[in-house]
């Protein structure tokens, strides 16, 4: 009679505990940093390109990228977008086969700025399109109201496909197990701020930072930066100044690849190692895996972001 009373408490205890445990929330939260795009506004190939370097991704599109886009996944079952690419519908094709997560799942976008790869894909937000409903678009003051005010953008926000939130420069928000920060960088603010994001998880911090004039121009200085982080996504729009003959390449200021290796290539091989360069032009050969100016990057101990690659925060 004892054991069978035992045994009666123990399933009532254990049955309690299980309960407890629905109800209380995981230990830890999984956040993953998801690459959909490594591209410079235009993607790779760019219109009317048929140069060699662009005629075999034509035939293969696998091969090319749309602009430069990340998904911040949260316990694999909501994510968040940083920019929104003109190419988002093929974009989030892929992440789909990847993760299982679409267009329902999607919790906010957070935008650089209003240069052409980095917001027209809200465009596939609207009625003639997935016709979303309410989803938050983060955003710096002129970014907001340049979505305001001006059409297409201003149908999204009327018949609130979108809802613009706010965004403060340094003033972290918090989305869960996960905190992102709005840096405000140098670059041509024709339309809009432009700024980078510090995206924090749970054990690691990541920067994303597509695209900025100058790293001299800045008000951080980007090896202190890089010292503080795990991984940082930077501009690498130009592999060299002599990538685009015929246009002043003075007018299109970003730090070329090589100018931010001269840069950083004092610091510890583990620091430079930080270093994921996206946001490539389709004149910049680190596109292409097999070309020498990649292999020559990659041992100097620095990254080059692709399609699919993954980072646990």
């Amino acid at each position: 009679m004892k054991v069978l009373l035992l045994l009666v408490l123990f399933a009532v205890s254990s049955a309690a505990l299980s309960e407890d445990a629905a109800l209380s929330p995981p230990a830890t939260s999984k956040v993953v940093l998801h690459v959909l795009g490594v591209a410079q506004d235009a993607g790779y190939p760019q219109v009317n390109c048929y140069e060699p370097r662009c005629l075999p991704v034509w035939a293969q599109p696998e091969l090319g990228s749309g602009a430069s886009m990340l998904a911040l996944v949260i316990d694999g079952r909501r994510f968040h977008l940083f920019d929104a690419a003109p190419t988002l519908p093929r974009q989030l094709y892929q992440f789909w086969t990847e993760t299982g997560l679409t267009l329902g799942d999607l919790d906010g976008v957070w935008l650089t700025h209003a240069h052409m790869g980095h917001y027209a894909g809200l465009l596939h937000f609207g009625k003639e399109a997935a016709n979303t409903r309410a989803v938050p678009v983060h955003a710096m003051p002129r970014m907001m109201a340049f979505l305001a005010r001006n059409g297409p953008w201003r149908q999204l926000v009327s018949t609130q496909n979108i809802v613009v939130r706010p965004l403060t420069a340094n003033t972290p928000v918090l989305i869960g197990a996960a905190k992102i920060t709005p840096w405000l960088v140098p670059h041509r603010d024709e339309f809009s701020e432009t700024v980078g994001y510090l995206i924090e998880g749970p054990n690691k911090r990541a920067v994303y930072l597509p695209d900025i004039d100058k790293w001299q121009k800045w008000d951080q200085d980007l090896a202190t930066v890089l010292k503080t982080v795990d991984v940082a996504l930077l501009d690498a729009t130009f592999f060299s100044g002599d990538e685009l003959p015929g246009r002043d390449i003075a007018l299109i200021p970003h730090p070329t690849v090589l100018e931010s290796i001269a840069l950083l290539k004092q610091l510890p091989r583990p620091v430079r190692s930080r270093v994921v360069f996206t946001h490539m032009n389709h004149t910049n050969p680190l596109l292409d895996p097999g070309s020498k100016a990649t292999q020559s990057v990659l041992a100097l101990g620095f990254k080059i972001a692709r399609i699919g690659d993954r980072f646990d925060l």
